[in-house]
């Protein structure tokens, strides 16, 4: 039986390896104490439990004694046969357990969407797995399936997914979605469709941006959270690039509209003829421009890859757009459409930088390449964008 410790700013890690039995629980919890004398100042104690094979009575108290001793403690990485006896003891009720996680492998996966925050593959026909992106806490990703269980109860088609697994080092999410496949896989295969499917991706938006995010809420402030990310990216422009992009925000009006931020073709699933959203990374509340700006700066003036990071050519994501967005504002008279639509290509060109802040690694030559456009869309036309945004007050 071995163990230790680390202390990472009072964030500590205790593992446990071997067999916790009566023979050396005595010797186990002197070595314990003595890594727990010597570690410095310890906030939250976890027990790593993942190479833990077996816990006997004595191994038990060592657990409590610990859980008493520091507040908030938990176990990770439990295996099932040490689960059991946790949970018939009444541990799991005492403190917070969890059980290991299964591996799965993505190795050969078809690749069919990248979000913010992961990329979903393929596992099988009824199988799919978002993984998330390297450095990801349990934590978040946790606090993801708390946002899909609240999005879903306010009327967001979301798939939800309780099987929590580690692809390597990194965890994932598995959803069965019987048949299943992107908007963009979708209307890559029958390109004479899009006319359908645009009205259908316009009546995903209308139906979210129709849910009114109640005050008590665990979903967070859009706007908020789009001002902290260009924030984020002061490494890479001046603070007087910085200060246009926040002049554009301060003219979005206050709202509390359900919003996903992250719909593009390749992000969402078609299943039974019907839209349905799993990946919920980047829900927030606000104002409908927010979500429609996101959508428009992915499906229309995207940085990158577009083939591969939405899955169609940019003729065809942007002929869906454009009809998208006219089913989207369908009945209202013509000047007013063209004004809306004029108001989300404008904000927009937050979304186009802001997205820098979802990573500290990406390659220089695509900063670079952020760096030139921004003079091209934002820079050169600062008047025209923030007169365009001072009309937003208009927008009910």
């Amino acid at each position: 039986m071995t163990t230790q410790l680390i202390n990472n700013e009072g964030e500590a890690t205790l593992t446990l390896c071997g067999r916790l039995d009566t023979a050396v629980s005595s010797q186990v919890s002197s070595d314990i104490q003595q890594l727990l004398d010597t570690a410095g100042t310890i906030q939250h104690l976890t027990v790593d439990a993942g190479q833990l094979s077996y816990i006997s009575s004595s191994g038990l108290r060592i657990l409590l004694m610990l859980a008493k001793r520091f507040k908030p403690f938990r176990i990770i990485g439990v295996n099932p046969e040490v689960y059991d006896v946790l949970n018939m003891t009444g541990f799991t009720k005492m403190m917070t357990v969890e059980r290991a996680l299964r591996q799965l492998s993505v190795e050969g996966c078809e690749v069919i969407g990248v979000g913010g925050v992961g990329t979903v593959f393929r596992l099988n026909d009824d199988t799919i797995i978002k993984v998330f992106r390297e450095g990801t806490t349990m934590d978040e990703v946790l606090k993801e399936i708390t946002m899909s269980k609240e999005a879903f109860v306010m009327g967001m088609p979301t798939a939800i997914s309780f099987d929590v697994v580690k692809v390597g080092e990194q965890y994932g999410l598995v959803y069965e979605l019987l048949q299943a496949q992107t908007l963009s896989a979708c209307l890559k295969q029958a390109p004479e469709r899009v006319d359908e499917l645009a009205r259908k991706y316009a009546d995903l938006f209308r139906q979210l941006h129709a849910i009114q995010v109640p005050a008590d809420s665990s979903v967070p402030d859009a706007l908020e959270h789009e001002r902290n990310q260009v924030m984020h990216i002061r490494r890479y422009f001046p603070q007087e690039k910085i200060d246009i992009l926040l002049q554009i925000l301060d003219t979005v009006p206050a709202s509390n509209r359900l919003l996903h931020l992250d719909l593009q073709a390749k992000n969402a699933m078609i299943q039974n003829d019907e839209l349905m959203l799993i990946d919920m990374g980047e829900v927030g509340y606000g104002h409908p421009i927010l979500d429609l700006a996101h959508s428009y700066s992915a499906m229309v003036t995207l940085v990158g890859d577009y083939d591969k990071i939405i899955g169609i050519p940019r003729e065809l994501g942007t002929e869906l757009w454009n009809r998208a967005i006219d089913y989207y504002f369908e009945g209202l008279p013509a000047d007013e459409v063209a004004l809306r639509k004029e108001q989300i290509k404008a904000l927009s060109c937050v979304r186009s930088f802001s997205w820098l802040a979802l990573s500290d690694s990406f390659p220089e030559t695509v900063i670079n390449e952020c760096r030139t456009l921004f003079d091209e869309r934002v820079t050169r036309h600062r008047e025209q964008l923030l007169q365009v945004c001072q009309t937003l007050k208009d927008w009910e």
